[in-house]
C-alpha cells in the first residue's frame, strides 16, 4: 500500500514520532543540501552523520560500505617501528629467490606459482618483521594460515635466515627422495615448518575462525593461557568465493574473537581473470564483513595517491574510484598514461581539470605501482589497527597488483597464475628494479642464480634479531606432546560385560563409554565432545548438565527446561562444543582440538559425533585437512548404515562413508558390531594416538541406532577386534559331512548373519561360522603392507589370510554398506568369495523392508550362502530354488 504521493511506507512510519515538526525540518535540510550542493554532497553528509552516530554508540545500523579509500589516512599512520630501507632489501631478496626457485623448478616440469607472493610480499614481510609471535617466547605464539600459492615466498625467507639450503630450494615440488619441499603448506610433508594446510581454498579461513575460538575455549576452561596468541589468516580475494570462506563470519563476530585477523590480498584477480569483472570485490567484501559484525580496515592506495586526494576538492576522484569496475582498473594497469587520462580522468570535467595538474610520471606511479598492500608503512598501520581493536575480529582488505615487480609480462595479466617462469632478461630487469647486487656472470650457464647477502650480512642479522624479539622463527611447528596416562579400566569393563537382556544401540554404548571416560581424574578434562546440534539424537543430553555446553558468555538466560534433570546448560568453561547445524564448523572445531598437542603443547582428545551420512560425504575435504595437519581423535558416524535409520530415506541413508574413509591413509576405520568391541577399539585408539609412541592417525567409528542385547566379550578376541576380524560364533555341525560356509559381517549386519546361521542349520543342514569383521579397512591396510614387504623380499602372510586359513567352505561377506566395502579384502581370502551389500540409493521404510529390498536380510543371506555351495557342487541346485520360494524371494 502507498501513501497519497505514491511513496511506499517505511518501517519508521510504524514508530511513534514525538516531534513530527523536528523530523520534517531534518528532511527539509537534506532536501535543501541536495538542491543547493547536489546529491553527492547530501550523500556525503549522510554517511558522515551515520559514522558519527556509530562512533557515539547510537543504536543505528552500521554503514556496510564506505568510500573506496584507505580506512587509515596517511596523517593518522603510527610511527613505523623498524628500518624501512633494511626491510626493503630483505623483501627484495625474498622476492628474487621465490621467483628463482619456481623458475629453476620449471626445468623439471614441476611448476609453481610466482605471482601470488609477488603481490603479497609486504603483507607477509611486515608481519614477520613486526607482529607474528614465534613459539620460543611466552605462550604458544601466533597461528599463521599462509595462503597456499604464496609458499615460495615463505621458503625464500626460510632460506635467507638459514633454515633452508639451496639444495632444498632446488627440490621444491620434488619430494620423492625425502629432502624436498612440498608445493604448499603441508604439515605432514614438512612438519617442522608448516602448522596449517591451507591450499584447499576456503578451508583456511574457516579453520582460522575455529582455531581462534578454540584458543578461547582452552583459556576459558583453564587449560592453557592463550591470551598472547593471535590468529592470522592470509587469503585471496578470489578464495572468498568459496562458501567455507564466509561460512563462520557471524560466529567470529558473535563471540567477539578479537584474537583473529583476516588479511585478504585484493589483487582483483582469480585463476583465470578478474575476481569481479563488472563489480568491485573490495566493496563487496567490506559489506559482507561489516554486515557480519567485523571490524574492516581498507588499505587500498599507496602514498603516491595522497597528492591526488588533496587535489580532489569536489569529491570527483572518490566517486570515480567507487564506480570503476575491477576489470577496468586491471586494464589501466596495463595501458599507457594517455589511455588513463582519456578513460579514467575523462569521465567528468572535474577529473579532467585534476589530471591537468598531474604529470605523466605521477599518473603512472599511481596506477602502475602505488597500492596500499605494497607499502610497509600502510600495512604496518593496518596491522596495528587490527591488534588494537577490541570486541570483534578484524579483516584487512589490502589492494595489490598480482605479479608485482615481475615485469610487464606478468603484472595484472589474466594468465599470470599459470605462468611458471621468467626469462633471463626478465630476471635482469627485476634485478635492476629491486636493486640487487647480482652480476651478469651469475647467469653464465643460463640458469637464474639464487641470491643471498651472506649469513653474517646486515640483512640476515636484522631479520634474525627481529624474529628473536618476537619469539623465534615463524612459521614453525613444535611438538612437545606428553603421553597421557591410560584411563582407569572401570569404564571399559562396563562394556566388556555386556548388557544382559537389556537392549542397547552401539551409538549409546559409545556415548556411555565416553561419558565414563570424561569422569577420569587424570584425563577426563581433556575430552572435547563435538556435536552439530543433534546431541539428543545420539543420547548425549545426559552430558549437558554435567559437562556443560561451551559459551564464552556463559548462560545469560533461564533455560526453558531448567526444572529437568538433563537441562540445557551453557557455561563459560563448558566442555561440549555444540556447533549448531554446521558439520563444516564441527570439523573445524575437531581439527583445532585434535592438533592442540602441537599448536599449544596441550593434548586434547576430541570426539565428533554426527549423522554418518553427513560426515565424509559432506566434509571429506576437511578430513584430508585433518590428516595433513596430523590431527588425532575419534570421528564417529552415528546412525550408520543404509537400512538402520528408518523413515529418513535417501539423504540420510549412509552406505558408503566407510568406503570413502578407506581412501584416507591417516584414518583407521572400524565398524563395530558390539559394545565390547567399541571399548577395545577406543582403548587401543587412546594408546596409539596418545601413548608413549603416539602415531599421527585418527579413528573413524561407525555406530548404529538399532537397540540390541549386547553380549559379554568372549575370551581372547582383543587382537582380532583391533586387527579387524575374529570368529564370533562357531557353527555346530549337524553331521560330520555337513556343508560349511563362513559368514563375515560387520556392524549391525552381524545380527542378520547370526539369524542366517540358524536358518542354514535348521532348514538346510548347513553349518555356518559367523565372524565379526570390525574393520575391513584395517584388514586391507595390513594386507597391502604385506604385499609391499614381498617387493623387498620379505615373506609376510596377511592377517586376514591367516585368520581364515583352513576355514572350510566358501566365504560370504555382508554389511550395511556397499559391496565394495567388504570387497576390499577379497584378493587376500583364499576361499571362494562372495558379498552382499546395500548398493544403490537409500529409501524410507521399516528396517526389515529395507533389508529385504537390498537383499541383505537373514533370508537373503541364507539363499546367497546356499547358492555358493551349489556352485561348488556341495548341495543340489534345487535347494536354492526351494529356498527362494520358501522365503518369498
Amino acid at each position: 500500500m502507498t501513501d497519497p504521493v505514491g511513496k511506499l511506507p517505511s518501517e519508521l512510519d510504524q514508530l511513534p514520532d514525538r516531534d513530527p515538526e523536528e523530523t520534517a525540518e531534518w528532511a527539509a535540510s537534506l532536501d535543501a543540501v541536495t538542491k543547493a550542493a547536489g546529491p553527492h554532497r547530501a550523500a556525503y553528509l549522510m554517511r558522515r552523520s551515520l559514522e558519527h552516530a556509530e562512533g557515539a554508540g547510537l543504536a543505528l545500523p552500521k554503514l556496510l560500505e564506505t568510500d573506496y579509500v584507505n580506512s587509515i589516512p596517511t596523517a593518522a599512520e603510527p610511527e613505523f617501528d623498524g628500518d624501512l630501507e633494511m626491510e626493503s632489501r630483505i623483501t627484495a631478496w625474498n622476492r628474487w629467490n621465490a621467483a628463482a626457485m619456481v623458475t629453476r623448478g620449471s626445468r623439471f616440469g614441476v611448476g609453481g606459482h610466482i605471482a601470488t607472493f609477488a603481490s603479497a610480499a609486504w603483507l607477509y614481510e611486515t608481519g614477520f618483521n613486526h607482529f607474528f609471535r614465534g613459539k620460543e617466547g611466552d605462550g604458544s605464539g601466533d597461528q599463521l594460515y599462509i595462503q597456499g600459492h604464496a609458499s615460495p615466498g615463505i621458503y625464500a625467507r626460510a632460506f635467507l635466515d638459514g633454515r633452508l639450503s639451496e639444495q632444498q630450494l632446488d627440490n621444491f615440488r620434488q619430494e620423492a627422495g625425502g629432502d624436498g619441499l612440498p608445493s604448499y603448506p603441508h604439515p605432514r610433508r614438512l612438519p617442522w615448518l608448516w602448522e596449517f594446510p591451507t591450499v584447499s581454498m576456503g578451508l583456511g579461513p574457516l579453520s582460522a575462525i575455529y582455531q581462534a575460538r578454540f584458543n578461547r575455549y582452552l583459556a576459558n576452561r583453564n587449560i592453557k593461557d592463550t591470551s598472547n596468541s593471535h590468529v592470522w589468516a592470509f587469503l585471496g580475494d578470489g578464495e572468498m568465493d568459496e562458501p567455507e570462506s564466509t561460512a563462520a563470519l557471524a560466529l567470529a563476530a558473535r563471540e567477539g574473537l578479537d584474537n583473529l585477523t583476516f588479511v585478504i590480498n585484493c589483487n582483483l584477480q582469480r585463476l583465470d581473470g578478474p575476481v569481479r569483472a563488472n563489480f568491485r570485490v573490495v566493496q563487496e567484501l567490506e559489506g559482507a564483513f561489516r554486515g557480519a559484525g567485523w571490524n574492516v580496515v581498507k588499505t587500498l592506495w599507496g602514498s603516491a595517491w595522497d597528492e591526488l586526494f588533496r587535489l580532489d576538492t569536489t569529491g570527483a576522484l572518490v566517486r570515480r574510484l567507487r564506480e570503476v569496475p575491477d576489470a577496468q582498473f586491471q586494464t589501466y594497469q596495463t595501458r599507457d598514461v594517455a589511455y588513463i587520462r582519456e578513460h579514467f580522468f575523462g569521465a567528468e570535467p572535474a577529473l579532467v581539470e585534476l589530471a591537468r595538474l598531474l604529470t605523466d610520471a605521477k599518473i603512472a606511479e599511481c596506477f602502475y605501482t602505488s597500492r596500499g598492500g605494497h607499502e610497509a608503512r600502510k600495512v604496518y598501520a593496518a596491522y596495528r589497527a587490527a591488534l588494537s581493536h577490541k570486541g570483534a575480529p578484524t579483516v584487512i582488505l589490502a589492494q595489490t597488483v598480482k605479479g608485482f615487480t615481475l615485469g610487464k609480462g606478468f603484472e595484472s595479466k589474466n594468465a599470470n597464475h599459470q605462468m611458471k617462469k621468467l626469462s633471463v632478461d626478465e630476471f635482469k630487469d627485476m634485478r635492476e628494479l629491486l636493486g640487487l647486487p647480482i652480476p651478469d656472470s651469475a647467469f653464465a650457464d643460463g640458469l637464474v642464480p639464487y641470491g643471498h647477502p651472506g649469513a653474517d650480512s646486515p640483512e640476515v642479522r636484522y631479520l634474525q634479531e627481529r624474529r628473536a624479539a618476537l619469539g623465534g622463527p615463524a612459521p614453525a611447528r613444535r611438538v612437545h606432546a606428553v603421553a597421557l596416562p591410560e584411563p582407569e579400566e572401570r569404564a571399559f569393563k562396563a562394556l566388556y560385560k555386556g548388557s544382559g537382556k537389556q537392549e542397547m544401540a552401539t551409538t549409546m554404548a559409545f556415548v556411555r563409554l565416553v561419558k565414563d571416560l570424561m569422569r577420569d581424574k587424570q584425563t577426563g578434562r581433556r575430552w572435547v565432545p563435538i556435536v552439530p546440534d543433534e546431541a539428543r539424537t545420539f543420547g548425549m543430553e545426559s552430558l549437558f548438565p554435567s559437562a556443560g555446553i561451551y559459551s564464552p558468555l556463559g548462560q545469560t538466560y533461564e533455560p526453558v527446561d531448567r526444572d529437568q534433570l538433563m537441562y540445557y546448560k551453557e557455561a563459560k568453561d563448558g566442555q561440549i562444543l555444540n556447533e549448531g547445524i554446521t558439520e563444516a564448523g564441527a570439523m573445524a572445531d575437531f581439527i583445532a582440538a585434535s592438533t592442540s598437542y602441537a599448536t599449544h603443547g596441550e593434548t586434547m582428545i576430541p570426539f565428533y559425533i554426527f549423522y554418518s551420512m553427513f560426515g565424509w560425504q559432506r566434509t571429506g575435504d576437511q578430513m584430508w585437512q585433518l590428516a595433513d595437519q596430523l590431527g588425532k581423535g575419534f570421528i564417529v558416524g552415528a546412525t550408520a548404515g543404509r537400512t538402520t535409520l528408518t523413515g529418513e530415506g535417501l539423504q540420510h541413508a549412509d552406505g558408503h562413508s566407510q568406503l570413502i574413509a578407506a581412501t584416507n591413509p591417516a584414518s583407521l576405520n572400524y565398524d563395530p558390531a558390539f559394545a565390547y568391541e567399541i571399548a577395545v577399539i577406543v582403548k587401543d585408539g587412546l594408546r596409539r594416538m596418545y601413548g608413549p609412541e603416539a602415531e599421527n592417525v585418527f579413528y573413524y567409528l561407525t555406530v548404529y541406532n538399532e537397540p540390541k542385547p549386547q553380549p559379554a566379550m568372549p575370551e581372547g578376541v582383543e587382537e582380532g577386534i583391533v586387527k579387524g576380524l575374529y570368529r564370533f560364533k562357531e557353527g555346530v555341525p549337524a553331521s560330520a559331512d555337513a556343508p560349511r560356509v563362513q559368514l563375515l559381517a560387520s556392524g549391525t549386519a552381524i545380527h542378520w548373519a547370526l539369524e542366517a546361521q540358524e536358518l542354514l542349520s535348521s532348514d538346510w543342514g548347513v553349518t555356518a561360522d559367523v565372524w565379526s569383521a570390525t574393520s575391513w579397512g584395517e584388514l586391507r591396510r595390513e594386507a597391502l603392507e604385506c604385499d609391499e614387504a614381498l617387493l623387498r623380499g620379505e615373506q609376510r602372510v596377511p592377517y586376514v589370510t591367516q585368520a581364515l586359513e583352513g576355514a572350510p567352505g566358501p566365504v560370504l561377506a555382508v554389511s550395511d554398506w556397499m559391496r565394495q566395502v567388504p570387497d576390499q579384502i577379497s584378493q587376500w581370502v583364499e576361499q571362494d568369495w562372495s558379498s552382499l551389500g546395500t548398493d544403490g540409493f537409500g529409501l524410507s521404510d521399516t528396517r526389515d523392508a529395507a533389508r529385504r529390498h537390498f537383499g541383505v536380510d537373514a533370508r537373503s543371506i541364507t539363499v546367497a550362502a546356499l547358492a555358493q555351495l551349489a556352485r561348488r557342487g556341495e548341495i543340489g541346485a534345487t535347494a536354492v530354488k526351494e529356498a527362494r520360494e520358501r522365503y518369498g524371494l
